[in-house]
């Protein structure tokens, strides 16, 4: 049978899975509130929020409970560190696409803009890196964890480049402003999303080979291995 502490550590890792997969739909819901496409009612999101801060309490919980009464080490440490790291990304991850749904339904006349500076391609990359995000912390591939650096670095780039792009909209057409500046907001949370997706796989790294690593270094360890 197993003990109870590998009950705990099981819980703990099925209740991230839940937390994670919440937000991966939170996501998803504000790609479709941005590109116009139908979305849930605002009661189910909120729902769906209200869940993700629930789990992120019992996240915290689990892993008081554990270091109260178990002495974890090695690898067990590791992924009990890692687990209270994630879910906090995650949590910071629900709050931003529920910012990016309600800014959303305010831009008017945004889907010129959206045609015109190919936002719905960065809006879907940022959805794929959200579900690679979880799909490492399950497998702990660092085959995933590479991919999601350099999507990460795919969409800091991209975002730079079509922030530049709106200004300079803004700037020859000032009917533009007001919806541009919204849809600058939008992106910057889009980034952000990408961003935290990338310290979860910084945490999956380390829970594996106990090294911290930034993901601007990871290419380079990886060429020289």
């Amino acid at each position: 049978m197993a003990s109870h502490f590998q009950i705990e550590l099981e819980k703990l890792k099925n209740v991230i899975q839940k937390i994670g997969l919440l937000a991966e739909n939170q996501v998803g819901e504000s790609v479709r509130a941005l590109l116009s496409e139908p979305v849930s009612e605002g009661k189910e999101v909120k729902k769906i929020e209200n869940k993700i801060d629930k789990l992120d309490v019992k996240i915290d919980e689990i892993c008081q409970s554990i270091f109260a009464l178990q002495q974890p080490v090695a690898s067990d440490l590791r992924f009990i560190m890692s687990a209270m790291q994630i879910s906090n990304e995650i949590e910071r991850i629900g709050d931003l696409a529920i910012s990016i749904i309600k800014k959303s339904k305010n831009i008017k006349d945004k889907h010129d803009l959206i045609v015109k500076f190919n936002i719905a391609d960065l809006a879907r990359k940022v959805e794929i890196v959200t579900i690679k995000a979880n799909e490492c912390f399950l497998t702990r591939g660092e085959n995933t964890i590479g991919e999601i650096f350099i999507l990460n670095n795919t969409i800091k780039n991209e975002t730079e480049d079509t922030i530049h792009d709106i200004i300079n909209e803004m700037k020859s057409n000032s009917k533009t402003v007001v919806s541009g500046t919204n849809l600058v907001i939008v992106l910057k949370h889009l980034e952000r999303i990408s961003e935290h997706c990338t310290n979860i796989a910084e945490y999956v790294y380390f829970m594996i080979n106990a090294k911290i690593i930034k993901h601007e270094k990871f290419d380079g360890k990886k060429s020289d291995s």
